[in-house]
């Protein structure tokens, strides 16, 4: 029987795969090699250990010492309110008492700002009555335990007493633990170390009574006061237990609390401040004092203790959180809160051990001379007056053994009391970043008990039975998504290395991993007409290339010289409705699919390459198999398996839109595993986290490159910050950004994303700037959007003068347009989305008219260098200044984009020389004047010293600052020119960068061609492969729905057939893989389908008429011509009122007094100052200056980010190696000694999983 072609041609494709992997083979005078450069940025684990913990030391010293300061000042509050002090005298203690109320109701204090703030501008829930009757019950308790304790009670004990009894509000958590314990059935052992805290505090109420009332029986009432008010207090950890609460449903109020927490916060801060101030009017009238004694001076002790005490609680608890974001809660929180208190007792008993030199002015004011007092002669005051309340009490004058020993074993017992309570705090897990409120159950700390609320309000993790079935760790799914467009060889060997460190990091195993990785590639115009049939051009055989290269790098094991170069893997290549896919698996087992796309199937352009996985990866692979189960009769809803619920169809599938990622990147973009992991570890622990992205550095050379890396530095450095910590990111750029599949797919996001441009504003917003575009629609639909800056990539930036012009081009006017479509809908915007305040709004409108009215402020700046340099009046300096632009302005509508471009550099060469003369006037005009306190000089200064001190906080990027003198000279092209030639131009559409010289251009003329033919019926023989697709794809796309699949399949192949395509048997031999079998070379069924389905509805390609063509095109010159109005009327209003007070003189001038560095006034001499240019001075200072803040806040987090990064994916990747190497050796249990266990082994011997 004679073979068929098909199968003729099948053999001479695995003969040329053979013959292609004999000349393959190294031989032994060719051991050279060129290998590409792979870096990894792994800081030395050493660094990384010491850095970490340095860090976690500064932050333990820090908490310890806040913690001291805080103690320490309360309880010398605490001393004053007691009768054997001499600081403050009897007929004053209300003062005392006054201040102990001070720092209680401090943090409720705090916490009523906050919640009030949030209320108004963010989140205005109100909770139900239930809720409301709830915390109004304990906040009244808590409040009336905290102060009968601390200014009724306490004020009447010793110093020891006071110190220790504090610790005894842990005694209802501790019987909450066992409760819980016995709940979960755990062994006795997780039982005995909270039984033992009761036991420890109960003894301890025991001694204190004991002691108390064997000797003074007078202080019986002050004994039982204290005791209630320690129960008391301890209720109001009670939300740490609440899962215990199942009656009265009281288990369901920690949700309703938290999803009204601002109106919560409004209510228990104003409860605590009425109980407070209460139970102080009362007692105060009940003592008889009256508050006419009281005294509030400045120059009193009380202030200052008041004012330490509140400041180091509140910094004691930040720095704390900081301590457990940073995964160091033993050595930098518990530690330093355990020996708080016994650290304070020994400094108060430190005068009984050590005998201090008593001055005489001291011993003068104890006896009731009061005189004045330095610092140390008042530490010496306050230790003794603290110590005088012990060595009053009776069995100290008469040294009663017994009652000394009771003293000492209560404080002991309630020490240890507060430790075994809290010990679950040192096995407590938590993630890389922990959310502050999944760290502590309330938002606040107590100012009285500091150290015991902040170890008693950290979250505790009641245990399950053991027989529960534990859940199965979650997996992140990371599509890493990179869209290319004639990226040269260099910039595909970027990504390409990127994607393949990436599989080397997290190699690709059976056993469950916390992240899984999977790498697409879309090239657009990835074909060419060669002879009347469609072949891969030029680009994508540098990409298969590149592929090759970086794969045999890779998947080399063996570093000898000779050495047995092992055959590389089988590989796909396949035919598809769009052009054509390229399948690799890759060394460590992760999948890269290179996706080839004909613009004569599929619409190209970068926004529909997104479309194409966007719904590929979340609309069909995510939801197919959830499908089917739904086919197969699975019930969307809950479904209970053998009397127990199990988790419905409907929330897995929204679990894993949760859990699915996409990493948009493009295809010039360099990064590394920890840069993504860090983006990662933002969506994974912030559920209301729609996108990330990180800090992008443009590479390059050449004083273009130079002056975007310091424009993208600060841009991130101030503006990127600003916009993460005020409110939300606006844009999440393309190159590097890290998606939520579930916030993609939610309303409006990805369907509205598919809207082709219609009308002329929508190709400015929807295709000039598609990632802000993207950000912009996230963001009104509640999604946040946020900036991680150790999360570093790379990126090429335009080189030329033209390139960089025509991006900005782009990016300009789809700014502006994004940003007023979301000002516009900013009311809307603020209530869907809580991370979006009104006054963000507010603050986005002040940057957005400062955007507006750059180019008039460059003109001011311009009249200034000029008035400096050539001595010209301000109104003739102001005329000059203006001309060049407006003539600028004219020639832009009359002239070709080439000529606008030249001659906006020839202009920004002069201006870079007269800003360059400018800086140097305003030196010298400083030096003339004697001073730098001039508007001018100061504003210089204050700039030059606030990027200096940004470069600084960011160590690795601080060499950027060397840019910054080039950024400034200019400035007048990139915010005058720029702007003008952007907003002239926004009628051209075109991408403007990648273009290919005379191919490019000849591409758009032969399409252009091909349109026109077209549309006038021509018949072109050029046009019949096209039209007879076209013509095929419409038949099976008509065919009734009752058709199966097999027969609309069997239609599909006429149109595609899926082995025999030109483009693969020339693509081949530059392939460098052999190909698997032939049935592995096809999409499936419903794949097919699915490209077919996706194609006419989504992504057929583009056929405007020229009639269509011509309106668009008149429509986008209207709107360029009205927004060029408004945009430049805008100005042209500043610059006129300038000009005209100016004009006026000294009438409106501000008259500013001439002082000098050493402070003196000049008495003849003033600066003058117009209002306008007064106003922007301080307009723009005060941004910077929310920026600067802003920055500073970011950056701090950040680094406690990266810490906590560089600890524990050290160990999380020794984890995943393991995991690794384990999987490996089980398989070679089964292969025996084999090549391919032997190649496994050479994988662990030469390093790669240690």
């Amino acid at each position: 029987m004679e073979p068929s072609p098909d199968l003729k041609l099948w053999d001479v494709e695995k003969e040329e795969n053979k013959q292609n992997e004999k000349e393959q083979q190294q031989k032994f005078w060719d051991t050279c090699r060129e290998v590409p450069i792979i870096q990894d940025d792994q800081i030395p684990r050493n660094r990384t250990h010491c850095l970490k913990w340095f860090a976690c030391t500064v932050v333990g010293m820090i908490v310890f010492i806040l913690a001291l300061l805080s103690k320490t000042s309360f309880l010398l509050l605490i001393t004053f309110g007691n009768n054997q002090t001499v600081i403050i005298h009897s007929d004053q203690k209300p003062t005392a008492l006054l201040a102990i109320g001070f720092v209680l109701v401090g943090p409720s204090f705090l916490l009523l700002l906050k919640g009030t703030w949030k209320f108004i501008f963010k989140n205005s829930t109100m909770p139900s009555k239930k809720t409301c009757l709830w915390v109004l019950c304990v906040e009244i308790l808590v409040a009336l335990g905290a102060a009968v304790l601390t200014i009724v009670a306490m004020p009447h004990f010793d110093i020891v007493t006071n110190v220790m009894i504090l610790n005894s509000v842990s005694i209802l958590s501790a019987i909450f633990q066992v409760i819980a314990d016995c709940r979960a059935k755990e062994r006795k052992r997780f039982i005995l170390l909270p039984l033992l805290s009761i036991v420890f505090i109960v003894l301890g109420y025991v001694l204190f009574v004991v002691n108390y009332l064997a000797f003074e029986s007078s202080l019986l009432i002050p004994i039982l006061l204290a005791i209630f008010g320690t129960i008391c207090v301890s209720v109001n950890w009670w939300e740490n237990y609440s899962a215990l609460f199942t009656i009265l449903s009281l288990n369901e109020i920690p949700k309703d609390i938290a999803k009204s927490s601002n109106a919560v916060n409004i209510i228990s801060s104003l409860t605590r401040i009425l109980i407070t101030s209460a139970v102080i009017g009362v007692y105060v009238a009940l003592i008889g004092d009256g508050w006419k004694s009281v005294k509030i001076v400045f120059e009193t002790v009380v202030i200052a203790l008041v004012v330490i005490q509140t400041l180091s609680s509140a910094l004691c608890r930040w720095f704390v959180v900081v301590a457990c974001k940073m995964h160091a809660l033993r050595r930098s929180f518990v530690m330093p809160m355990y020996l708080a208190s016994i650290v304070v007792l020994a400094v108060f008993l430190s005068p009984l051990v050590i005998t201090f030199p008593v001055s005489n002015n001291t011993i003068s004011y104890l006896v009731g001379n009061p005189v004045p007092l330095s610092s140390t002669e008042w530490v010496e005051l306050l230790l003794i007056d603290t110590i005088e309340t012990l060595l009053t009490r009776d069995i100290v004058v008469n040294m009663k053994i017994v009652g000394l020993v009771c003293l000492g074993c209560s404080a002991l017992c309630w020490w240890l009391g507060l430790v075994l309570s809290t010990v679950y705090i040192w096995f407590l897990k938590i993630h890389r970043i922990e959310r502050t409120k999944d760290l502590f159950v309330q938002r606040m700390y107590e100012g009285a008990f500091l150290e015991q609320s902040l170890m008693l309000n950290t979250r505790f993790e009641i245990r399950k039975k053991i027989k529960e079935k534990k859940h199965e760790k979650e997996t992140i799914r990371v599509f890493l998504c990179a869209t290319m467009w004639h990226e040269t060889y260099d910039e595909m060997m970027k990504i390409i290395i990127s994607m393949f460190r990436m599989d080397k990091y997290r190699p690709k195993t059976e056993q469950k991993s916390d992240v899984e990785f999977e790498f697409h590639i879309y090239v657009d115009d990835a074909f060419k007409d060669v002879k009347e049939e469609r072949h891969t051009n030029e680009y994508v055989e540098i990409l298969v290339d590149v592929i090759k290269e970086v794969y045999l790098n890779f998947s080399e094991e063996d570093s000898s010289v000779f050495k047995n170069q092992q055959p590389l893997p089988s590989q796909k290549i396949i035919s598809t409705p769009f052009g054509g896919r390229l399948e690799y698996t890759l060394p460590k087992g992760n999948v890269m699919i290179v996706n080839l796309k004909d613009k004569k199937l599929i619409r190209h352009k970068k926004r529909w390459s997104q479309i194409m996985y966007l719904y590929y990866i979340l609309g069909w692979r995510l939801h197919k198999k959830y499908y089917e189960k739904f086919e197969a009769g699975e019930d969307l809803d809950c479904l209970k398996v053998a009397g127990e619920q199990t988790e419905s169809l409907k929330e897995k599938l929204k679990r894993e839109r949760e859990n699915t990622y996409i990493l948009a990147l493009d295809g010039d973009t360099d990064f590394q595993p920890s840069a993504v992991m860090l983006l990662i570890d933002r969506l994974k622990l912030y559920p209301d986290v729609g996108a990330a992205c990180g800090r992008i550095h443009p590479t390059g050379t050449g004083p273009m490159v130079w002056y975007q890396k310091f424009e993208y530095a600060v841009g991130h450095w101030l503006q990127k910050t600003a916009e993460h910590v005020l409110g939300c990111v606006l844009c999440s750029p393309g190159c590097f950004s890290l998606f939520r599949g579930a916030a993609l797919m939610d309303d409006n996001v990805m369907k509205r994303y598919t809207t082709r441009a219609s009308e002329a504003s929508h190709y400015v917003q929807y295709d000039q700037g598609e990632d802000r575009w993207l950000c912009t629609l996230l963001l009104q639909q509640g999604w946040r959007v946020e900036y991680n800056a150790a999360s570093d990539a790379y990126t090429n930036a335009p080189q030329d003068f033209k390139e960089f012009y025509n991006q900005r081009r782009r990016w300009g006017p789809s700014t502006m347009a994004n940003t007023i479509d979301l000002l516009g809908s900013g009311q809307l915007t603020a209530e869907r989305n809580s991370s979006i305040s009104k006054l963000y709004i507010l603050y986005q409108v002040l940057s957005m008219g400062a955007s507006i009215l750059g180019p008039a402020t460059v003109c001011l700046m311009i009249s200034g260098g000029f008035v400096f340099v050539f001595k010209m009046s301000e109104n003739d300096a102001l005329i000059l200044a203006i001309v060049p632009p407006a003539i600028y302005l004219i020639l832009c509508f009359k002239l070709k984009s080439d000529t606008q471009l030249t001659i906006a550099a020839i202009m920004s060469i002069m201006y870079a020389f007269l800003m360059t003369g400018s800086i140097l006037s305003i030196i010298g005009d400083l030096v003339l004047q004697d001073t730098f306190l001039t508007p001018s000089g100061l504003f210089l200064i204050g700039m030059v010293v606030l990027y200096l001190i940004t470069a600084g906080l960011h160590p690795k990027e601080f060499s950027l600052i060397i840019y910054g003198l080039l950024y400034f000279i200019c400035i007048p092209s990139g915010y005058l020119l720029l702007a003008i030639y952007s907003i002239v131009n926004m009628n051209n559409v075109s991408w403007g960068t990648r273009e290919s010289g005379g191919q490019a251009k000849t591409s758009a003329v032969n399409s252009l061609k091909k349109k026109f033919l077209n549309a006038t019926c021509c018949k072109c023989p050029c046009l019949e492969y096209e039209d007879e697709t076209r013509r095929e794809v419409t038949q099976v796309e008509d065919k009734p729905e009752g058709e199966n699949i097999s027969e609309i399949l069997s239609e599909n192949t006429q149109i595609i057939p899926q082995n025999r395509k030109p483009w693969i048997h020339s693509l081949q031999p530059k392939f460098g893989f052999s190909l698997r079998s032939e049935s592995a070379c096809e999409l499936s069924e419903e794949e097919l389908i699915f490209w077919k389905e996706m194609q006419k509805k989504y992504l057929h390609p583009l056929e405007e008429k020229p009639e269509q063509l011509a309106i668009i095109a008149n429509d986008l010159r209207e709107l360029r011509n009205k927004v060029t109005f408004v945009y430049f009327f805008c100005n042209a209003l500043w610059l006129v009122a300038t000009f005209f007070l100016q004009a006026i003189g000294g009438a409106v001038t501000i008259k500013i007094p001439k002082i000098y560095p050493n402070g003196t006034r000049s008495p003849t001499e003033t600066l003058s100052l117009d209002p306008i240019a007064l106003m922007f001075l301080l307009g723009f200072a005060a941004l910077l200056i929310i920026q600067f803040i802003a920055m500073l806040y970011h950056r701090i987090y950040t680094f406690i980010h990266f810490v906590a990064y560089a600890d524990t994916e050290i160990k999380a990747h020794r984890k995943q190696s393991q995991q690794v190497v384990k999987f490996m050796d089980h398989h070679e249990t089964f292969e025996g000694d084999t090549p391919i266990s032997t190649k496994r082994k050479s994988f662990i011997s030469d390093g790669f999983f240690t």
